[in-house]
C-alpha cells in the first residue's frame, strides 16, 4: 500500500466533499479514490469517513488524522520543492577538491569569479595532491591532473592540458651559464621534483625531435611539492623542473627564468570529476560548466606568457 498517496487521496476527498470530485481533481476514477480511503481505514483499523449516498463526513478520528496528513503532505511538498530547486538554481555548499598547484593558481581565482555569478553558493575548497574518493569523502567536484584517469565510475570532463618547464634563477645563470642543449645539463646541478608524474632518475623532454630522455645522477636536493621546488630554484640551488602553474608567479616576479625553452615536460590533462550526470545538482553543473568555459583561455594565456621569460 502506498500510504503517502492514499493520504493525498483522503485529503482531497475531504476537500472536494465527495469521492467523485476528488477523482476528477486527481485525474483518476471514483472507485480508485474510494478504495484508497478504504485501504487507509483497514491499515489504521479506524473509520475515517462516515459515508451516505448523499454526503461524507469526517469521524472524530478522521479529523485528527486529516490534520496530521496535511502537516505531513506539506512537509513532503516542501522537501520536493527544495530538491527540485537544487536542480534548477545554484545554492548551498559546494565541496571542491583540487590538487595544490592548480588549486592555488587556477581554482581559487575561478572560485572568486564564479561567486560573483552565483553568490548563494558557499564553496569549501580542499587542496591535496591525491585523487580523493568523492563519495566516501563527500566532495562534489575534484579538479585533478593526469595522463589518463583510472576507471572509477566517475564522470570526467577534460578542462585542458598543462606541462612543466625547466627553470633556474638569474643568480645561478650568471654563475654557471645557460644550458642551451639537453646535453649541457650534465654540467649543471639538477634538482629533482619527486611526484607520481616525475620519474625519480630521469627527465623526459618533448621537443623538436620528439621525446628525449636525460638521465640524472644522485640529486643534491629532492622535494615532493612543486611550490617548495620553486623556492629552491629561486635560491639559486640549481636547475629544476616546475609545472607552469608553480613557475609563473616566480617568472613574473623575476626570481626565476625559463631555460631550454624549446622543450616542455610532462604534458598532463586537467579533469573535473563528479559522480553523476543524471539529476545533477545545479551548483555542481554550473561549476563544471564555468570551469569548461573559463579554463581553456586561461591556460592558453599562461602558455603564451611563458615566451616572455626566456634567457639566451
Amino acid at each position: 500500500m502506498d500510504t503517502l498517496q492514499n493520504m493525498r487521496v483522503f485529503s482531497r476527498v475531504v476537500e472536494a466533499g465527495s469521492f467523485t470530485g476528488a477523482a476528477q481533481h486527481l485525474n483518476t476514477t471514483t472507485a480508485y479514490a474510494s478504495r484508497a480511503v478504504s485501504d487507509l481505514e483497514t491499515h489504521l483499523r479506524t473509520r475515517l469517513l462516515n459515508r451516505t449516498t448523499r454526503r461524507i463526513a469526517l469521524t472524530e478520528a478522521g479529523e485528527r488524522y486529516l490534520q496530521r496528513c496535511e502537516q505531513i503532505l506539506a512537509y513532503v511538498d516542501q522537501a520536493e520543492a527544495e530538491a527540485s530547486d537544487a536542480h534548477a538554481r545554484p545554492a548551498g555548499k559546494l565541496k571542491v577538491h583540487a590538487m595544490a598547484g592548480i588549486g592555488q593558481h587556477y581554482v581559487v581565482p575561478l572560485i572568486s569569479r564564479y561567486k560573483q555569478r552565483h553568490p548563494t553558493v558557499q564553496i569549501e575548497l580542499t587542496l591535496a595532491q591525491r585523487v580523493p574518493d568523492l563519495l566516501d569523502e563527500g566532495f562534489d567536484v575534484s579538479v585533478v591532473l593526469g595522463t589518463e584517469l583510472p576507471d572509477s565510475g566517475l564522470i570526467s570532463q577534460r578542462l585542458g592540458g598543462v606541462f612543466s618547464i625547466a627553470c633556474a634563477s638569474p643568480a645561478y645563470i650568471e654563475q654557471h651559464g645557460v644550458p642551451h642543449t639537453l646535453s649541457d645539463l650534465s654540467n649543471h646541478t639538477c634538482l629533482q621534483l619527486v611526484t607520481p608524474a616525475f620519474p625519480p632518475d630521469r627527465w623526459l623532454f618533448d621537443g623538436p625531435d620528439g621525446q628525449e630522455t636525460v638521465s640524472l645522477g644522485p640529486a643534491p636536493f629532492t622535494v615532493n611539492v612543486a611550490e617548495a621546488m620553486a623556492v629552491a630554484i629561486c635560491e639559486g640551488m640549481g636547475v629544476g623542473v616546475l609545472p607552469t602553474s608553480s613557475a609563473l608567479p616566480a617568472l613574473r616576479a623575476g626570481t626565476i627564468v625559463r631555460v631550454l625553452p624549446q622543450y616542455t615536460m610532462q604534458m598532463l590533462n586537467m579533469f573535473a570529476l563528479y559522480s553523476s550526470r543524471q539529476y545533477l545538482d545545479a551548483k555542481i553543473r554550473t561549476w563544471v560548466e564555468f570551469l569548461r568555459e573559463e579554463l581553456p583561455a586561461i591556460l592558453a594565456a599562461d602558455e603564451k606568457s611563458l615566451q616572455e621569460f626566456v634567457v639566451s
